[in-house]
């Protein structure tokens, strides 16, 4: 008996201790172990189950807001969501949107007309136009003639009021119809690259050069290839046909055109045409039509003269862009000069035109030879730096740490060390610590080396196991002046630390927690606590939950006293209510936190939904729960209420938000 009962007291024991190591086996098992198709598919149903019955609950509260713009801006937002789902409740809402508009529209223009305010016509002009282009953009996604229908229906009464030209004849962003047409027919061209190309020729024989007009054609190839040659054709012959030098829409063009280089057939493997360096963009001439809008271009670029050197003090000032080296001068209007003469103005065009040289060298030297030399003479008259053979770069998002170097190299002195900079910061982001360490010791000056070196140093330690590599960076860390240095620093180690040693980046998010753990003072540190939290969203989003929370408290209480302030120090609501699309920090800050929201959302929905309904402004809660809808979709394209989500439009002139 005595020997049994000391045989179960060990069994016993045994399975106590063997317990806790089987259970964390399993959960480590359960969390490595990935989804299958069957359960990725549930998650994905369950998402939007939520998203849809979320999206229901902000559409009725939607109803409630009295400031006509942010009801609009629901629907919009809704219908972007909703089409694919529900096609039809969708149309019905850009119907209720574009019948918003147009009495904004209507109200805006006798409020405009009777206000002595000085300004205050341009604002609201700006206002309605800026909502009527979210407006006709979201519906373009999905059916262009929507578009258009709405473009035309939501028309002010009268022109919008546009902003005058500067000094040079530049037009600045107006609000006027060409405006969003021309950013309308970019949208489009994915959608309906027909329907575009019919509208881009009816725009060129009114005179305007659609700026989208490269992926117009790009789009239209795909379908009919035909009818896009016609269309590069019609293009080439009426930027021909223009005065270049005097039309700025035609140069924004022909540069696009030019600098994209020829046109590879599709048929066609490899090219012996060099590409110009530079962005990717949309080459879409063929190399004869190609070579023919070249040699005017070139011809046009080099009826520039270099710049006089006796300037009058005051009267000219260095134009943004100018070839490097001499400072080509912009005639600012005077009492004695009221702006540049047409003759000026050809010349600030033709700089323009011939500030694309550089980059376009390999192909004149391939296309044009005949021109190479004469082009080379013109630069160094006009005091310009002529790249060595072979010396292109490429984009900044794709730039190696090679090619930073390289650019470094022939670079104006001043903007050197940021360059090389870069490069070394680029060769980190490559893992290649070496590497980074090898420029900055060659490369970098003294000055700006030791954060170049603190980087690679917690680069290095982040890769490290066991609790030395925590206390060294902890050291590091330390040793920094500003908390927002610390957190940066400690963010920016775990993301690293996270795929190879989860553990340390869980301690390093932990050190930032306790930083960031107090009432903020300013925006910037409530930067700092969405930038903890965003960074736990992946290791434990509990700690995200738990600092987003007190936050928003904090929130409510700065939006109770903006409504106190409204009009005295501060102007964030009208008609006792918050615009969603405000412009100013605290607006911001909201739009962050719903992003944040909408993170943790696929991880824990009902306690991301419940924070969210924590803010007490209705307009508050329709912000944050519209992200979190966005973000269950994973519809990155749906309209946010930061602005308009159209940067995707290629040298589409659109009005940003304020």
């Amino acid at each position: 008996m005595k020997n049994l009962i000391i045989l179960t007291l060990t069994l016993g024991l045994f399975y106590a201790a063997a317990t806790p190591a089987l259970a964390q086996e399993q959960s480590t098992q359960q969390a490595t172990q990935q989804p299958t198709a069957e359960e990725q598919e549930k998650e994905k149903a369950e998402r939007e189950k939520n998203a849809f019955r979320l999206l229901d609950q902000v559409i009725d509260e939607g109803q409630s807001l009295r400031l006509t713009e942010n009801r609009v801006r629901v629907q919009i937002g809704a219908a972007d969501m909703l089409w694919d789902r529900n096609q039809g409740r969708a149309r019905s809402l850009f119907t209720m949107a574009g019948e918003g508009v147009a009495e904004l529209g209507r109200n805006s223009s006798s409020q405009t007309t009777n206000s002595r305010r000085p300004g205050e016509a341009a604002f609201v002009d700006r206002r309605v136009f800026q909502v009527r282009q979210e407006l006709v953009l979201a519906a373009a996604r999905h059916d262009a003639q929507l578009a258009y229908q709405l473009l035309a229906s939501t028309k002010p009464p009268a022109p919008a009021q546009t902003t005058p030209t500067d000094p040079r004849g530049n037009r600045q962003p107006a609000f006027n119809e060409d405006t969003l047409e021309q950013a309308l027919l970019s949208r489009i061209s994915a959608l309906d690259p027909k329907l575009a190309a019919q509208n881009a020729e009816q725009m060129m024989e009114k005179g305007q050069f659609p700026r989208s007009m490269n992926e117009i054609i790009n789009q239209l190839y795909k379908q009919d290839p035909d009818a896009a040659a016609k269309l590069a054709d019609k293009t080439v012959k009426r930027i021909q046909s223009s005065n270049l030098l005097s039309n700025n829409d035609a140069i924004s063009l022909a540069q696009s055109l030019v600098v994209a280089g020829p046109r590879v057939p599709t048929s066609t493997t490899t090219t012996t045409t060099p590409a110009t360096s530079g962005p990717t963009r949309l080459a879409v001439l063929d190399q004869s039509l190609y070579t023919e809008l070249l040699t005017t271009f070139v011809d046009t670029a080099l009826k520039v003269t270099p710049p006089a050197q006796n300037n009058q003090r005051g009267t000219a000032t260095a134009t943004p862009g100018a070839p490097r080296g001499r400072a080509a001068p912009t005639i600012v209007a005077t009492p004695q000069n009221n702006g540049p003469t047409p003759a000026q103005m050809e010349q600030m065009n033709a700089r323009r035109l011939f500030a694309s040289m550089p980059a376009l060298l390999p192909t004149i030297d391939a296309l044009l030879p005949g021109k190479s030399a004469t082009v080379r003479q013109k630069m160094t008259e006009m005091g310009m730096n002529i790249p060595q053979q072979g010396q292109t770069f490429a984009a900044n998002g794709t730039m190696t740490a090679d090619d930073y170097i390289r650019v470094a190299s022939t670079a104006p002195q001043q903007v050197q060390p940021r360059l090389y900079q870069q490069a070394a910061f680029k060769a980190l982001e490559e893992g290649n610590t070496d590497r980074a360490r090898q420029i900055a010791n060659d490369y970098v000056p003294a000055n700006m080396r030791e954060n170049v070196m603190r980087r690679i140093e917690m680069r290095e330690l982040s890769k490290k196991t066991g609790p030395s590599g925590f206390e060294e960076i902890r050291q590091i860390v330390n040793r920094l002046q500003t908390d927002n240095e610390k957190v940066n620093m400690l963010v920016e180690t775990a993301n690293a630390a996270k795929p190879s040693n989860p553990k340390l980046a869980g301690q390093l998010l932990e050190e930032a927690k306790q930083i960031v753990n107090h009432r903020a003072a300013n925006y910037e540190q409530f930067d700092q606590q969405l930038r903890v939290a965003s960074a736990f969203a992946t290791v434990d989003s509990a700690r995200s939950f738990e600092i987003l929370d007190p936050a928003i408290s904090q929130i409510n209480e700065l939006l109770s006293a903006a409504q106190i302030l409204n009009g005295f120090e501060i102007n964030m609501f009208r008609d006792g209510e918050m615009a969603l699309q405000g412009g100013n920090g605290l607006t911001a800050t909201i739009s962050r936190f719903g992003e944040e929201l909408a993170q943790l959302a696929r991880v824990d929905f009902e306690r991301s939904d419940t924070l969210a309904g924590r803010f007490q402004l209705a307009e508050s809660r329709i912000m944050t729960r519209m992200a979190i809808v966005r973000g269950l979709l994973n519809n990155s394209r749906a309209q946010t209420f930061t602005g308009p989500n159209i940067n995707a439009l290629r040298g589409a002139n659109v009005v940003r938000p304020e």
